[in-house]
């Protein structure tokens, strides 16, 4: 089975979303004089941080967030999300006043909005109908838009997601649910969940209540996300060919290294899609698997493809 780990260099590549290092490049549209305060509390801190710890990475500027006060922890955090969001908010004037949601995952407007397009034409070409899963990092949807309702599921096929379609209509007359083959393991959480669900929309990109593995070095799954890091050893194990695109191997990653070694033992043919690959790393931690790189599409498409094609035939 081909399993495919998707980094936060894919993001990158087909929306152009931040990396970590870029993270706090404020690019976000303040939404009234509410939102547009709390953006300036966080530029300030950053700033005074920045004067403070001038070599410091932007995942120690937020574990100093989130060990900074309850302020300080939630402001962060909200823009983070907020962030990763920006470019998936549509606003419109609805019942007297303007009101504003992050797009859902059936919503036909996303294909116009920045890397779905991209991110679809790359996911489905790749499976090309084969079965397989998915293994993510990111707290994006750009996977959940690229596939659907109709092609992934969060390891329950049937689930049903809190909240309304793509259209305003009354969620028990039109129940979104997740009827598709590939599973999808976000292991750092998403956008679209809190403690109490999984949401049919990225809605708390807007509140910053999303449950997501914060960015810091060392970073820790918490418990609460088990059953996410379950479904990815589940996709693992049945794995003997590996896909990962933009994914650094860093050491701060160790929970995360440590599980993919263990569960990917099986693992005998890994394709690493990056601009600066870390074929050492991947080989050690699956050191029985033959391990090559290709650039991103389109430079590296043909290479790709033929790998694709020598693994569908295993």
């Amino acid at each position: 089975m081909l399993a495919v780990f998707l980094g936060a260099g894919f993001s990158k590549w087909a929306a152009d979303l931040p990396v970590a290092a870029q993270l706090f490049d404020f690019r976000i549209e303040p939404f009234g004089v509410r939102e547009a305060s709390r953006l300036q509390f966080v530029r300030d801190f950053k700033e005074d941080w920045d004067a403070r710890s001038p070599d410091a990475s932007a995942e120690q500027f937020i574990a100093h967030s989130l060990a900074s006060g309850d302020r300080y922890r939630k402001s962060v955090l909200w823009y983070v999300v907020r962030r990763l969001s920006e470019p998936y908010i549509w606003v419109e004037w609805h019942s007297g006043k303007w009101r504003r949601h992050v797009l859902m995952i059936d919503e036909n407007r996303k294909l116009d909005r920045p890397g779905v397009s991209l991110a679809q034409d790359f996911l489905l070409h790749t499976f090309g109908g084969r079965p397989g899963g998915i293994i993510t990092t990111n707290y994006d949807l750009l996977v959940e838009y690229a596939l659907g309702s109709r092609r992934f599921n969060y390891g329950r096929p049937g689930e049903r997601l809190v909240g309304r379609g793509p259209y305003p209509v009354s969620q028990w007359r039109h129940p979104v649910t997740l009827e598709g083959a590939i599973p999808l393991a976000k292991v750092h959480g998403s956008i679209s969940w809190d403690t109490y669900g999984h949401y049919t929309d990225g809605r708390r990109g807007l509140t910053g209540d999303a449950l997501i593995v914060a960015p810091t070095p060392e970073k820790r799954a918490p418990s609460i996300l088990e059953t996410e890091w379950e479904l990815s050893a589940r996709v693992l194990a049945k794995a003997s060919c590996l896909l990962v695109f933009g994914f650094a191997f860093n050491p701060h990653d160790g929970a995360l290294l440590e599980h993919l070694q263990a569960n990917g033992s099986g693992v005998r043919e890994v394709m690493l899609v990056d601009v600066s690959p870390r074929i050492e790393h991947a080989q050690g931690l699956w050191p029985k698997a033959a391990v090559r790189s290709v650039p991103p599409p389109p430079y590296g498409q043909t290479d790709l493809d033929q790998w694709l094609g020598e693994v569908a035939k295993e």
